[in-house]
Protein backbone atom coordinates (compact mmCIF):
# COMPACT_ATOMS: atom_id res chain seq x y z
CA UNK A 1 0.00 0.00 0.00
CA UNK A 2 2.92 2.26 0.83
CA UNK A 3 4.44 1.34 -2.48
CA UNK A 4 1.21 2.26 -4.26
CA UNK A 5 1.06 5.65 -2.53
CA UNK A 6 4.68 6.30 -3.43
CA UNK A 7 4.03 5.37 -7.06
CA UNK A 8 0.99 7.66 -7.17
CA UNK A 9 3.06 10.55 -5.79
CA UNK A 10 5.80 9.95 -8.27
CA UNK A 11 3.25 9.97 -11.08
CA UNK A 12 1.79 13.21 -9.83
CA UNK A 13 5.25 14.69 -9.52
CA UNK A 14 6.11 13.59 -13.02
CA UNK A 15 2.93 15.14 -14.46
CA UNK A 16 3.60 18.41 -12.68
CA UNK A 17 7.17 18.40 -13.92
CA UNK A 18 6.07 17.87 -17.50
CA UNK A 19 3.45 20.62 -17.23
CA UNK A 20 6.05 23.01 -15.81
CA UNK A 21 8.39 22.21 -18.70
CA UNK A 22 5.58 22.85 -21.21
CA UNK A 23 4.79 26.23 -19.65
CA UNK A 24 8.43 27.20 -19.73
CA UNK A 25 8.72 26.26 -23.40
CA UNK A 26 5.61 28.28 -24.23
CA UNK A 27 6.94 31.27 -22.30
CA UNK A 28 10.27 31.07 -24.08
CA UNK A 29 8.47 30.82 -27.44
CA UNK A 30 6.31 33.82 -26.65
CA UNK A 31 9.32 35.82 -25.59
CA UNK A 32 11.08 34.82 -28.83
CA UNK A 33 8.00 35.74 -30.91
CA UNK A 34 7.66 39.06 -29.13
CA UNK A 35 11.31 39.89 -29.70
CA UNK A 36 10.99 38.87 -33.38
CA UNK A 37 7.83 40.97 -33.79
CA UNK A 38 9.50 43.95 -32.16
CA UNK A 39 12.46 43.56 -34.49
CA UNK A 40 10.23 43.29 -37.58
CA UNK A 41 8.23 46.35 -36.51
CA UNK A 42 11.43 48.28 -36.00
CA UNK A 43 12.72 47.27 -39.44
CA UNK A 44 9.34 48.18 -41.02
CA UNK A 45 9.44 51.59 -39.40
CA UNK A 46 12.96 52.15 -40.70
CA UNK A 47 11.96 51.01 -44.20
CA UNK A 48 8.82 53.19 -44.10
CA UNK A 49 10.89 56.21 -43.12
CA UNK A 50 13.29 55.47 -46.00
CA UNK A 51 10.43 55.12 -48.47
CA UNK A 52 8.86 58.32 -47.16
CA UNK A 53 12.09 60.22 -47.61
CA UNK A 54 12.55 58.82 -51.12
CA UNK A 55 8.97 59.75 -52.03
CA UNK A 56 9.49 63.26 -50.71
CA UNK A 57 12.64 63.56 -52.82
CA UNK A 58 10.83 62.30 -55.95
CA UNK A 59 7.92 64.64 -55.32
CA UNK A 60 10.31 67.53 -54.98
CA UNK A 61 11.99 66.53 -58.27
CA UNK A 62 8.61 66.21 -60.05
CA UNK A 63 7.55 69.64 -58.86
CA UNK A 64 10.80 71.13 -60.06
CA UNK A 65 10.49 69.37 -63.47
CA UNK A 66 6.87 70.51 -63.86
CA UNK A 67 7.91 74.03 -63.04
CA UNK A 68 10.68 73.90 -65.65
CA UNK A 69 8.25 72.50 -68.29
CA UNK A 70 5.67 75.15 -67.48
CA UNK A 71 8.23 77.94 -67.81
CA UNK A 72 9.35 76.47 -71.15
CA UNK A 73 5.77 76.27 -72.42
CA UNK A 74 5.09 79.85 -71.28
CA UNK A 75 8.17 81.04 -73.17
CA UNK A 76 7.06 79.23 -76.36
CA UNK A 77 3.52 80.61 -76.06
CA UNK A 78 4.92 84.10 -75.60
CA UNK A 79 7.05 83.70 -78.74
CA UNK A 80 4.03 82.49 -80.75
CA UNK A 81 1.93 85.41 -79.56
CA UNK A 82 4.67 87.82 -80.52
CA UNK A 83 4.90 86.20 -84.00
CA UNK A 84 1.12 86.43 -84.46
CA UNK A 85 1.17 90.02 -83.39
CA UNK A 86 3.87 90.83 -85.97
CA UNK A 87 1.89 89.03 -88.72
CA UNK A 88 -1.28 90.90 -87.82
CA UNK A 89 0.57 94.18 -87.98
CA UNK A 90 1.96 93.26 -91.44
CA UNK A 91 -1.52 92.29 -92.67
CA UNK A 92 -2.98 95.56 -91.47
CA UNK A 93 -0.26 97.45 -93.33
CA UNK A 94 -0.91 95.43 -96.52
CA UNK A 95 -4.66 96.02 -96.23
CA UNK A 96 -4.09 99.73 -95.93
CA UNK A 97 -1.92 99.66 -99.06
CA UNK A 98 -4.53 97.66 -100.99
CA UNK A 99 -7.31 100.00 -99.95
CA UNK A 100 -5.28 102.90 -101.28
CA UNK A 101 -4.66 101.04 -104.56
CA UNK A 102 -8.37 100.20 -104.97
CA UNK A 103 -9.35 103.79 -104.37
CA UNK A 104 -6.89 104.92 -107.04
CA UNK A 105 -8.26 102.35 -109.52
CA UNK A 106 -11.83 103.39 -108.81
CA UNK A 107 -10.93 106.94 -109.59
CA UNK A 108 -9.24 105.89 -112.85
CA UNK A 109 -12.24 103.73 -113.81
CA UNK A 110 -14.57 106.64 -113.24
CA UNK A 111 -12.51 108.74 -115.61
CA UNK A 112 -12.41 105.95 -118.21
CA UNK A 113 -16.18 105.40 -117.94
CA UNK A 114 -16.84 109.03 -118.66
CA UNK A 115 -14.47 108.86 -121.65
CA UNK A 116 -16.19 105.69 -122.94
CA UNK A 117 -19.62 107.32 -122.71
CA UNK A 118 -18.36 110.20 -124.78
CA UNK A 119 -16.94 107.79 -127.39
CA UNK A 120 -20.16 105.74 -127.47
CA UNK A 121 -22.15 108.85 -128.14
CA UNK A 122 -19.81 109.78 -130.99
CA UNK A 123 -20.01 106.18 -132.37
CA UNK A 124 -23.83 106.25 -132.30
CA UNK A 125 -23.80 109.46 -134.22
CA UNK A 126 -21.40 107.99 -136.82
CA UNK A 127 -23.48 104.78 -137.08
CA UNK A 128 -26.60 106.78 -137.75
CA UNK A 129 -24.75 108.78 -140.38
CA UNK A 130 -23.44 105.57 -142.03
CA UNK A 131 -26.96 104.07 -142.08
CA UNK A 132 -28.28 107.24 -143.70
CA UNK A 133 -25.48 107.20 -146.28
CA UNK A 134 -26.11 103.49 -146.93
CA UNK A 135 -29.82 104.09 -147.51
CA UNK A 136 -28.96 106.91 -149.90
CA UNK A 137 -26.51 104.62 -151.75
CA UNK A 138 -29.08 101.81 -151.96
CA UNK A 139 -31.68 104.21 -153.36
CA UNK A 140 -29.20 105.43 -155.95
CA UNK A 141 -28.28 101.81 -156.89
CA UNK A 142 -31.96 100.86 -157.21
CA UNK A 143 -32.53 103.87 -159.45
CA UNK A 144 -29.49 103.00 -161.61
CA UNK A 145 -30.28 99.24 -161.80
CA UNK A 146 -34.00 99.69 -162.34
CA UNK A 147 -34.94 97.07 -159.67
CA UNK A 148 -35.67 97.00 -155.98
CA UNK A 149 -33.40 95.62 -153.32
CA UNK A 150 -35.55 92.46 -152.86
CA UNK A 151 -35.57 91.82 -156.61
CA UNK A 152 -31.80 92.18 -156.79
CA UNK A 153 -31.34 89.88 -153.78
CA UNK A 154 -33.66 87.27 -155.29
CA UNK A 155 -31.87 87.37 -158.65
CA UNK A 156 -28.48 87.08 -156.99
CA UNK A 157 -29.64 84.13 -154.88
CA UNK A 158 -31.06 82.33 -157.93
CA UNK A 159 -27.84 82.89 -159.83
CA UNK A 160 -25.77 81.61 -156.91
CA UNK A 161 -28.03 78.54 -156.50
CA UNK A 162 -27.75 77.74 -160.20
CA UNK A 163 -23.97 78.11 -160.13
CA UNK A 164 -23.83 75.96 -156.97
CA UNK A 165 -25.94 73.25 -158.64
CA UNK A 166 -23.69 73.10 -161.68
CA UNK A 167 -20.58 73.18 -159.51
CA UNK A 168 -21.98 70.42 -157.28
CA UNK A 169 -22.87 68.33 -160.35
CA UNK A 170 -19.30 68.61 -161.61
CA UNK A 171 -18.03 67.76 -158.15
CA UNK A 172 -20.37 64.76 -157.98
CA UNK A 173 -18.98 63.44 -161.25
CA UNK A 174 -15.42 63.84 -160.00
CA UNK A 175 -16.32 62.07 -156.76
CA UNK A 176 -18.06 59.26 -158.65
CA UNK A 177 -14.99 58.74 -160.84
CA UNK A 178 -12.80 58.61 -157.75
CA UNK A 179 -15.26 56.20 -156.11
CA UNK A 180 -15.14 53.89 -159.14
CA UNK A 181 -11.38 53.73 -158.85
CA UNK A 182 -11.65 52.61 -155.21
CA UNK A 183 -14.83 50.56 -155.61
CA UNK A 184 -13.21 47.18 -154.98
CA UNK A 185 -11.52 48.24 -151.76
CA UNK A 186 -14.56 50.09 -150.45
CA UNK A 187 -16.87 47.28 -151.49
CA UNK A 188 -14.80 44.77 -149.55
CA UNK A 189 -14.84 47.05 -146.54
CA UNK A 190 -18.63 47.49 -146.73
CA UNK A 191 -19.18 43.76 -147.09
CA UNK A 192 -16.90 43.07 -144.14
CA UNK A 193 -18.77 45.66 -142.06
CA UNK A 194 -22.14 44.19 -143.07
CA UNK A 195 -20.92 40.73 -142.09
CA UNK A 196 -19.80 42.03 -138.70
CA UNK A 197 -23.15 43.73 -138.06
CA UNK A 198 -25.60 41.25 -139.55
CA UNK A 199 -23.90 37.85 -139.65
CA UNK A 200 -24.67 37.08 -136.00
CA UNK A 201 -28.44 36.73 -136.38
CA UNK A 202 -28.18 34.96 -139.74
CA UNK A 203 -25.58 32.50 -138.47
CA UNK A 204 -27.62 31.82 -135.35
CA UNK A 205 -30.67 31.12 -137.53
CA UNK A 206 -29.04 29.13 -140.34
CA UNK A 207 -26.24 27.22 -138.63
CA UNK A 208 -28.00 25.65 -135.65
CA UNK A 209 -30.59 22.90 -135.21
CA UNK A 210 -32.54 22.48 -131.97
CA UNK A 211 -33.30 18.88 -130.96
CA UNK A 212 -36.05 18.45 -128.33
CA UNK A 213 -35.38 16.06 -125.45
CA UNK A 214 -37.92 13.92 -123.57
CA UNK A 215 -36.52 15.23 -120.28
CA UNK A 216 -33.53 17.09 -118.86
CA UNK A 217 -32.18 13.80 -117.51
CA UNK A 218 -31.29 12.86 -121.07
CA UNK A 219 -28.65 15.62 -121.14
CA UNK A 220 -26.50 13.73 -118.67
CA UNK A 221 -26.73 10.54 -120.72
CA UNK A 222 -25.82 12.44 -123.90
CA UNK A 223 -22.75 13.94 -122.21
CA UNK A 224 -21.70 10.61 -120.70
CA UNK A 225 -19.09 9.87 -118.10
CA UNK A 226 -16.42 12.59 -118.24
CA UNK A 227 -17.97 13.75 -121.54
CA UNK A 228 -17.00 10.71 -123.60
CA UNK A 229 -20.39 10.34 -125.32
CA UNK A 230 -20.60 13.95 -126.50
CA UNK A 231 -16.98 13.88 -127.67
CA UNK A 232 -17.61 10.68 -129.62
CA UNK A 233 -20.73 12.19 -131.27
CA UNK A 234 -18.90 15.39 -132.22
CA UNK A 235 -15.95 13.44 -133.61
CA UNK A 236 -18.21 11.14 -135.65
CA UNK A 237 -20.42 13.90 -137.13
CA UNK A 238 -17.98 16.82 -137.34
CA UNK A 239 -20.36 19.26 -135.64
CA UNK A 240 -20.58 20.96 -132.24
CA UNK A 241 -23.13 19.76 -129.71
CA UNK A 242 -24.19 22.47 -127.23
CA UNK A 243 -25.76 21.29 -123.98
CA UNK A 244 -26.70 24.34 -121.90
CA UNK A 245 -29.43 25.52 -119.52
CA UNK A 246 -32.10 25.51 -122.25
CA UNK A 247 -34.84 23.26 -120.85
CA UNK A 248 -35.42 19.91 -122.61
CA UNK A 249 -33.40 20.73 -125.73
CA UNK A 250 -29.92 20.35 -127.21
CA UNK A 251 -28.44 22.64 -129.87
CA UNK A 252 -26.53 21.23 -132.88
CA UNK A 253 -24.24 23.90 -134.35
CA UNK A 254 -22.32 23.72 -137.64
CA UNK A 255 -22.08 25.44 -141.02
CA UNK A 256 -22.59 22.24 -143.01
CA UNK A 257 -26.38 21.57 -143.12
CA UNK A 258 -25.92 17.93 -144.18
CA UNK A 259 -23.69 17.18 -141.20
CA UNK A 260 -26.24 18.89 -138.95
CA UNK A 261 -28.96 16.66 -140.40
CA UNK A 262 -26.82 13.55 -139.81
CA UNK A 263 -26.20 14.64 -136.22
CA UNK A 264 -29.91 15.32 -135.68
CA UNK A 265 -30.96 11.91 -136.98
CA UNK A 266 -28.23 10.17 -134.97
CA UNK A 267 -29.21 11.94 -131.76
CA UNK A 268 -32.90 11.13 -132.23
CA UNK A 269 -32.09 7.45 -132.89
CA UNK A 270 -29.84 7.25 -129.82
CA UNK A 271 -32.51 8.81 -127.59
CA UNK A 272 -35.24 6.50 -128.88
CA UNK A 273 -32.97 3.43 -128.53
CA UNK A 274 -31.68 4.39 -125.08
CA UNK A 275 -28.22 2.84 -125.57
CA UNK A 276 -25.80 5.76 -125.64
CA UNK A 277 -22.11 4.89 -125.61
CA UNK A 278 -19.18 5.56 -128.01
CA UNK A 279 -19.45 2.23 -129.86
CA UNK A 280 -23.18 2.60 -130.39
CA UNK A 281 -22.75 6.24 -131.43
CA UNK A 282 -20.39 5.35 -134.30
CA UNK A 283 -22.79 2.67 -135.54
CA UNK A 284 -25.82 5.01 -135.43
CA UNK A 285 -23.91 7.82 -137.18
CA UNK A 286 -22.97 5.48 -140.03
CA UNK A 287 -26.61 4.49 -140.46
CA UNK A 288 -27.71 8.13 -140.33
CA UNK A 289 -25.15 9.02 -143.02
CA UNK A 290 -26.58 6.30 -145.25
CA UNK A 291 -30.12 7.59 -144.65
CA UNK A 292 -29.15 11.18 -145.44
CA UNK A 293 -27.30 10.10 -148.58
CA UNK A 294 -30.41 8.18 -149.66
CA UNK A 295 -32.59 11.21 -148.90
CA UNK A 296 -30.25 13.42 -150.96
CA UNK A 297 -30.35 11.02 -153.88
CA UNK A 298 -34.14 10.76 -153.71
CA UNK A 299 -34.49 14.58 -153.53
CA UNK A 300 -32.29 14.95 -156.64
CA UNK A 301 -34.21 12.28 -158.54
CA UNK A 302 -37.55 13.79 -157.56
CA UNK A 303 -36.43 17.24 -158.76
CA UNK A 304 -35.33 15.77 -162.12
CA UNK A 305 -38.61 13.88 -162.41
CA UNK A 306 -40.68 16.98 -161.55
CA UNK A 307 -38.85 19.15 -164.08
CA UNK A 308 -39.01 16.46 -166.76
CA UNK A 309 -35.38 16.12 -167.78
CA UNK A 310 -33.30 12.94 -168.03
CA UNK A 311 -29.78 11.70 -168.65
CA UNK A 312 -28.18 13.72 -165.85
CA UNK A 313 -25.03 12.20 -164.36
CA UNK A 314 -25.59 10.48 -160.96
CA UNK A 315 -23.04 12.76 -159.28
CA UNK A 316 -24.96 15.83 -160.49
CA UNK A 317 -28.17 14.22 -159.19
CA UNK A 318 -26.51 13.82 -155.78
CA UNK A 319 -25.27 17.43 -155.81
CA UNK A 320 -28.74 18.58 -156.84
CA UNK A 321 -30.21 16.71 -153.86
CA UNK A 322 -27.76 18.41 -151.49
CA UNK A 323 -29.37 21.73 -152.41
CA UNK A 324 -32.37 20.60 -150.37
CA UNK A 325 -30.35 21.51 -147.27
CA UNK A 326 -29.03 24.82 -148.66
CA UNK A 327 -30.74 28.22 -148.26
CA UNK A 328 -30.03 31.53 -149.99
CA UNK A 329 -31.67 34.68 -148.58
CA UNK A 330 -34.07 32.37 -146.65
CA UNK A 331 -35.10 30.67 -149.93
CA UNK A 332 -34.53 26.94 -150.35
CA UNK A 333 -32.08 26.56 -153.25
CA UNK A 334 -33.53 23.28 -154.55
CA UNK A 335 -37.08 24.68 -154.68
CA UNK A 336 -35.71 27.86 -156.24
CA UNK A 337 -33.91 25.80 -158.94
CA UNK A 338 -37.08 23.82 -159.75
CA UNK A 339 -39.13 27.03 -159.95
CA UNK A 340 -36.49 28.70 -162.16
CA UNK A 341 -36.53 25.64 -164.43
CA UNK A 342 -40.29 25.95 -165.02
CA UNK A 343 -40.04 29.70 -165.64
CA UNK A 344 -37.12 29.26 -168.05
CA UNK A 345 -39.00 26.50 -169.87
CA UNK A 346 -42.06 28.72 -170.35
CA UNK A 347 -39.96 31.58 -171.73
CA UNK A 348 -38.19 29.15 -174.08
CA UNK A 349 -41.55 27.94 -175.41
CA UNK A 350 -42.67 31.52 -176.07
CA UNK A 351 -39.43 32.19 -177.97
CA UNK A 352 -39.56 28.94 -179.92
CA UNK A 353 -36.50 27.42 -178.23
CA UNK A 354 -35.84 23.95 -176.80
CA UNK A 355 -37.94 23.77 -173.62
CA UNK A 356 -36.19 20.75 -172.06
CA UNK A 357 -32.77 22.22 -172.64
CA UNK A 358 -33.88 25.49 -171.00
CA UNK A 359 -35.32 23.60 -168.02
CA UNK A 360 -32.13 21.54 -167.71
CA UNK A 361 -29.92 24.64 -167.66
CA UNK A 362 -32.11 26.44 -165.12
CA UNK A 363 -32.35 23.37 -162.89
CA UNK A 364 -28.54 23.09 -162.75
CA UNK A 365 -27.75 26.84 -162.66
CA UNK A 366 -27.09 26.86 -158.85
CA UNK A 367 -25.46 23.41 -158.66
CA UNK A 368 -22.23 25.09 -157.53
CA UNK A 369 -23.87 26.10 -154.25
CA UNK A 370 -23.77 22.46 -153.19
CA UNK A 371 -19.97 22.66 -152.84
CA UNK A 372 -19.16 26.41 -152.77
CA UNK A 373 -18.33 26.14 -149.05
CA UNK A 374 -15.69 23.54 -149.93
CA UNK A 375 -14.30 25.04 -153.17
CA UNK A 376 -13.04 28.59 -153.59
CA UNK A 377 -14.69 30.78 -156.21
CA UNK A 378 -18.07 31.95 -157.51
CA UNK A 379 -20.83 29.34 -157.37
CA UNK A 380 -21.61 30.04 -161.05
CA UNK A 381 -18.06 29.18 -162.16
CA UNK A 382 -17.92 26.19 -159.79
CA UNK A 383 -21.24 24.90 -161.15
CA UNK A 384 -20.07 25.30 -164.75
CA UNK A 385 -16.92 23.31 -164.01
CA UNK A 386 -18.98 20.54 -162.39
CA UNK A 387 -21.37 20.46 -165.36
CA UNK A 388 -18.45 20.26 -167.82
CA UNK A 389 -16.81 17.52 -165.73
CA UNK A 390 -19.94 15.36 -165.77
CA UNK A 391 -20.67 15.61 -169.47
CA UNK A 392 -23.16 18.50 -169.90
CA UNK A 393 -23.25 20.27 -173.26
CA UNK A 394 -21.33 23.54 -173.83
CA UNK A 395 -24.61 25.49 -174.02
CA UNK A 396 -25.63 24.28 -170.55
CA UNK A 397 -22.13 24.97 -169.18
CA UNK A 398 -22.14 28.52 -170.57
CA UNK A 399 -25.66 29.20 -169.27
CA UNK A 400 -24.60 28.13 -165.75
CA UNK A 401 -21.38 30.17 -165.82
CA UNK A 402 -23.02 33.31 -167.27
CA UNK A 403 -26.17 33.52 -165.14
CA UNK A 404 -24.44 36.07 -162.86
CA UNK A 405 -22.43 37.65 -165.71
CA UNK A 406 -19.17 36.12 -164.47
CA UNK A 407 -18.47 35.18 -168.10
CA UNK A 408 -19.88 36.40 -171.40
CA UNK A 409 -23.12 34.80 -172.63
CA UNK A 410 -22.56 32.81 -175.83
CA UNK A 411 -26.15 31.65 -176.51
CA UNK A 412 -29.69 32.90 -175.93
CA UNK A 413 -29.99 30.24 -173.22
CA UNK A 414 -27.72 32.16 -170.80
CA UNK A 415 -29.87 35.33 -170.51
CA UNK A 416 -32.98 33.13 -170.23
CA UNK A 417 -31.48 31.34 -167.22
CA UNK A 418 -30.40 34.68 -165.75
CA UNK A 419 -33.94 36.07 -166.15
CA UNK A 420 -35.55 32.95 -164.68
CA UNK A 421 -33.18 33.09 -161.69
CA UNK A 422 -34.03 36.76 -161.09
CA UNK A 423 -37.78 36.15 -161.44
CA UNK A 424 -37.75 33.26 -159.00
CA UNK A 425 -35.70 35.14 -156.42
CA UNK A 426 -37.41 38.51 -156.84
CA UNK A 427 -41.06 37.44 -156.85
CA UNK A 428 -43.04 38.62 -153.79
CA UNK A 429 -42.86 36.10 -150.98
CA UNK A 430 -39.93 34.13 -152.38
CA UNK A 431 -37.53 35.53 -149.85
CA UNK A 432 -39.72 36.07 -146.81
CA UNK A 433 -41.31 39.32 -147.90
CA UNK A 434 -45.06 39.78 -147.68
CA UNK A 435 -46.92 40.79 -150.83
CA UNK A 436 -48.48 43.83 -149.19
CA UNK A 437 -45.09 45.06 -147.99
CA UNK A 438 -43.61 44.46 -151.43
CA UNK A 439 -46.37 46.38 -153.26
CA UNK A 440 -46.31 49.19 -150.70
CA UNK A 441 -42.57 49.59 -151.17
CA UNK A 442 -42.91 49.86 -154.94
CA UNK A 443 -45.68 52.46 -154.60
CA UNK A 444 -43.63 54.42 -152.06
CA UNK A 445 -40.62 54.41 -154.39
CA UNK A 446 -42.64 55.77 -157.30
CA UNK A 447 -44.34 58.36 -155.07
CA UNK A 448 -41.01 59.72 -153.85
CA UNK A 449 -39.55 59.99 -157.36
CA UNK A 450 -42.68 61.55 -158.88
CA UNK A 451 -42.59 64.30 -156.24
CA UNK A 452 -39.50 65.84 -157.89
CA UNK A 453 -39.95 68.59 -160.46
CA UNK A 454 -39.16 67.56 -164.04
CA UNK A 455 -39.93 63.85 -163.59
CA UNK A 456 -42.02 62.52 -166.47
CA UNK A 457 -42.32 58.84 -165.52
CA UNK A 458 -40.80 56.45 -162.98
CA UNK A 459 -40.68 52.66 -162.83
CA UNK A 460 -39.71 50.44 -159.89
CA UNK A 461 -38.04 47.32 -161.32
CA UNK A 462 -36.19 44.24 -160.05
CA UNK A 463 -38.55 43.78 -157.11
CA UNK A 464 -37.92 47.30 -155.92
CA UNK A 465 -34.14 47.05 -156.01
CA UNK A 466 -33.93 49.67 -158.78
CA UNK A 467 -35.94 52.77 -159.67
CA UNK A 468 -35.69 54.14 -163.23
CA UNK A 469 -36.75 57.75 -163.76
CA UNK A 470 -37.40 59.43 -167.12
CA UNK A 471 -37.10 63.24 -166.91
CA UNK A 472 -38.13 66.06 -169.24
CA UNK A 473 -35.05 67.10 -171.16
CA UNK A 474 -36.17 70.71 -171.56
CA UNK A 475 -36.34 71.15 -167.77
CA UNK A 476 -33.48 68.95 -166.58
CA UNK A 477 -29.91 69.28 -167.85
CA UNK A 478 -27.18 66.66 -167.64
CA UNK A 479 -25.83 68.26 -164.47
CA UNK A 480 -29.35 68.48 -163.02
CA UNK A 481 -29.86 64.76 -163.74
CA UNK A 482 -26.82 63.85 -161.63
CA UNK A 483 -28.05 66.12 -158.82
CA UNK A 484 -31.56 64.66 -159.03
CA UNK A 485 -30.27 61.08 -158.78
CA UNK A 486 -28.37 61.98 -155.63
CA UNK A 487 -31.30 63.89 -154.07
CA UNK A 488 -33.77 61.06 -154.79
CA UNK A 489 -31.37 58.52 -153.26
CA UNK A 490 -31.00 60.64 -150.12
CA UNK A 491 -34.78 61.07 -149.80
CA UNK A 492 -35.34 57.31 -150.20
CA UNK A 493 -32.75 56.68 -147.47
CA UNK A 494 -34.47 59.11 -145.08
CA UNK A 495 -38.09 58.06 -145.69
CA UNK A 496 -38.00 54.31 -146.40
CA UNK A 497 -36.87 51.10 -144.72
CA UNK A 498 -35.70 48.34 -147.08
CA UNK A 499 -33.21 45.46 -147.25
CA UNK A 500 -30.00 45.76 -149.28
CA UNK A 501 -29.73 48.79 -151.58
CA UNK A 502 -31.83 50.56 -154.21
CA UNK A 503 -30.25 51.72 -157.46
CA UNK A 504 -31.49 55.12 -158.71
CA UNK A 505 -31.18 55.63 -162.49
CA UNK A 506 -32.15 58.99 -164.03
CA UNK A 507 -32.67 58.83 -167.81
CA UNK A 508 -32.59 62.05 -169.86
CA UNK A 509 -33.55 61.61 -173.51
CA UNK A 510 -32.40 64.20 -176.05
CA UNK A 511 -34.34 64.42 -179.30
CA UNK A 512 -33.30 66.62 -182.20
CA UNK A 513 -36.12 67.01 -184.80
CA UNK A 514 -36.01 68.65 -188.18
CA UNK A 515 -37.99 68.38 -191.42
CA UNK A 516 -36.79 68.00 -195.01
CA UNK A 517 -38.97 69.96 -197.36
Amino acid sequence: MVIGVAGFLLGVLLVLTIAWLHRRQRRSRMELAQSTAARIIEEAKKEANAIKKEAEIQARDSVLQAKVDLEKEVRETRRELQSLERRLINKEENLDKRIETVEKREAELGKREASVKIREKAADEKTAECARLGDDAKQQLEQVAGMTREEAKKGLIEQMVEEAKHESAKRIRVIEEEAREESVRKGQKIVALAIERLAGDFVAERTVTVVPLPSDDMKGRIIGREGRNIRALEAATGIDLIVDDTPESVIISGHNPIRREIARLSLEKLMSDGRIHPGRIEEVVRKAEQEVEEAIREAGQKAIFDVGVHGIHPELVKLLGRLKFRYSYAQNVLLHSIEAAFICGMMAVELGLNEKQARRAALLHDIGKAVDHEVEGSHAIIGAELARKYGESPKIVNAIAAHHEDVKAETILAPLVDAADALSGARPGARREMLETYVRRLEELERITNSFKGVEKSYAVQAGREIRIIVQNELISDQDAAIMAREIARKIESEMTYPGQIKVTVIREVRSVDYAR
